[in-house]
């Protein structure tokens, strides 16, 4: 199989999808957003970051979505994994005068208040991977959405359950891991953490965390760990990642270690993430990560577009958008289903052995 840098790579060519500060996602003209006469109603989407996999996965598949709905022009932008460059896209829906707004935060407790300035400005809003909480606002443990929003996102304590039970099996005892997270105070990274503290690390208190950091969703940062870890002497047997992208960036520093392979070639480490998407599953068929969980962004496309459109059109009220995909696990025994899912959508050459460009 292909070399993984050329599966990093495509990391580069989704940030293309965010060449632009600003592009509509579906045809139509920009109207008074009452949804008559022609006129559309504006949504804004603000993902988090350019560099992540999956927050460019989610952005074609809201421009997809959006396709759908002829009286929605989407506009999409990147917080590029700044706080303060997406709290300020966030005040700029409130001047801009936005219909609605989907929004993917990157650290809930920094943003939470610029979302409430949105919604104290009558605009709606539906949160993302991750949803934004009550709490994140009143540094309380309120775990009840953010009043006057909903959301379109997934369990993260359940999307890192089936892995962690999975490795009270499968890692060995007294093993040395690294645990990689995302941002700071980001919901889905510490949920996932919680995960697997409790069905992994409380059931195996044998395991050692030899070390842990925040790699911030990132590939070349958790390369960049793997590599000065590894430095440390001590075999890691264990990548915990709370996403596919770090853990391929993991992998990549380990790729060309013969201390990490048997001599048949398999890997002598065991390696765990989250998202499912294209680069993962391709890890996954290669032997390199052991399971994923998918989280379908297509899925949550759809949802927050069927939604917003409801919202707009006063079908339901925003508060009452609440819904959460699934976490199927993606292993050696599941995964070829997976990979013929990225080739039918043209994300996965037909060969099965490398992503396709965007």
């Amino acid at each position: 199989m292909k070399n993984i840098k050329k599966i990093l790579s495509m990391a580069l060519v989704l940030v293309m999808v965010f060449s632009l500060a600003a592009c509509s996602g579906s045809s139509g003209d920009s109207g008074s957003g009452d949804g008559e006469g022609g006129d559309n109603y504006r949504v804004a989407f603000i993902a988090r970051a350019s560099a992540d996999t999956f927050a460019a996965w989610l952005t074609r598949e809201m421009q997809a979505a959006a396709e759908e709905y002829d009286d929605i022009t989407l506009e999409y932008f990147s917080g590029e994994g700044d706080n303060n460059q997406v709290n300020s896209l966030l005040e700029d829906c409130v001047t801009k005068q936005y219909d609605l707004v989907i929004v993917q935060v990157n650290d809930n407790a920094a943003s939470a208040p610029y979302v409430k300035q949105v919604v104290d400005a009558g605009i709606p809003v539906i949160t993302t991977n991750p949803a934004v909480h009550q709490g994140d606002l009143d540094g309380t443990d309120d775990d009840s959405l953010l009043e006057g929003t909903g959301t379109v996102d997934a369990d993260p304590v359940a999307q890192a359950q089936p892995s962690a039970e999975a490795a009270v099996e499968e890692i060995p005892e007294n093993a040395n891991v690294v645990v990689l997270m995302g941002p700071s105070n980001n919901f889905h990274s510490d949920g996932r953490r919680d995960g697997w503290q409790q069905y992994f690390f409380d059931q195996r208190p044998d395991v050692n965390i030899l070390y842990e950091d925040y790699a911030n969703w990132n590939s070349d940062e958790a390369l960049a760990f793997m590599e000065t870890w590894v430095q440390g002497g001590t075999h890691i047997d264990a990548i915990i990642s709370m996403n596919d992208n770090m853990a391929a960036g993991a992998i990549e520093a380990i790729r060309n270690n013969s201390e990490y392979f048997n001599e048949d070639g398999t890997p002598n480490f065991l390696a765990y993430g989250v998202d499912g998407n294209a680069q993962g599953v391709l890890l996954v068929k290669e032997g390199l990560l052991t399971r994923t969980t998918l989280q379908d962004a297509s899925l949550l496309a759809e949802q927050c577009m069927s939604n917003a459109h409801e919202v707009l059109t006063g079908e339901k009220e925003v508060t009452d958008v609440e819904f959460y995909v699934d976490a199927p696990v993606i292993n050696s025994e599941t995964v070829d289903e997976y990979v013929q899912l990225y080739i039918d959508n043209g994300e996965i050459s037909e060969d099965g052995a490398s992503l396709v460009e965007q």
